[in-house]
């Protein structure tokens, strides 16, 4: 995708070393990306940083736990002084089944340091330097969950329509600056995560309960973490430079074609 080239481009991907986060680290490198993975998961960032890295292109892995405030700026000020800090994919995020009476306070207060702190920590220790370099190009990671209702997703629903609601305010707040900020909201996307939790929660029926979820979504199958990296690849290119405040669902036709 030549219009959609980051040649150059420093990015952070939070989440970046599995499932959609490691997809979006691999195209953005291969779009000529300088790309900085911040993960809780020492281990997989190295292996995603090195397969980055044996196609003769640039990754970096820095240890990070996005609801710690202090270590987001830390980390952020170490990559800002190497040089602008062009892109910022908030992608870190946790996921919890469950109704609100069965949901415990030490559940959505973890979803909460995550999934809405930890977007926060890092907007707040983003955008000071985009400012000052008066451009930059946000994604935040939303769901479907926050614009319909899903069974059993009370706190994670919660999380994702505070993600939602901080990508238009920031995209008003910022546009002066030259800041555009999006979200994506994808559906059921098969990542290892999607296949873990099946296997823990439903042992013996793999199959079945894959293939009901797959056929859950009106296009009949789940989506590919390469095809939402693709779309978050062209909404960070100057391709989409006419684009802010907009959150765009990636779902295979759930939200509209289900209601």
């Amino acid at each position: 995708m030549e219009l959609s080239s980051l040649k150059n481009k420093t990015t952070i991907v939070t989440g970046g070393a599995s499932g959609i986060g490691e997809a979006i680290s691999k195209r953005f490198a291969r779009a000529g990306a300088f790309v900085h993975i911040l993960d809780y998961n020492k281990e997989s960032s190295a292996k995603v940083v090195n397969e980055i890295k044996e196609k003769n292109l640039f990754a970096e892995s820095h240890y990070c736990d996005v609801s710690n405030q202090k270590e987001v700026i830390n980390i952020v000020e170490k990559i800002a002084k190497k040089g602008n800090i062009d892109i910022l994919i908030n992608n870190a995020g946790v996921a919890h089944v469950g109704k609100v009476e069965n949901t415990l306070e030490e559940d959505f207060d973890r979803l909460y340091r995550v999934n809405v702190k930890g977007t926060y920590n890092c907007l707040f220790a983003v955008i000071p330097y985009m400012k000052k370099n008066n451009g930059g190009v946000i994604i935040n990671v939303a769901s479907v969950a926050a614009l319909v209702g899903i069974s059993e997703r009370f706190a994670y629903s919660m999380t994702k329509g505070a993600v939602l609601s901080m990508t238009y305010s920031v995209a008003k707040d910022y546009i002066d600056f030259n800041i555009r900020c999006n979200a994506i909201s994808p559906a059921r996307i098969h990542t290892p995560f999607v296949d873990g939790f099946i296997s823990q929660n439903y042992a013996g029926k793999e199959k079945e309960i894959f293939e009901k979820l797959s056929n859950s979504q009106p296009i009949g199958r789940m989506g590919k973490p390469e095809e939402v990296a693709d779309l978050v690849l062209y909404l960070c290119s100057d391709s989409a430079s006419f684009i802010t405040g907009t959150n765009f669902p990636i779902d295979g036709g759930f939200i509209k074609l289900n209601s």
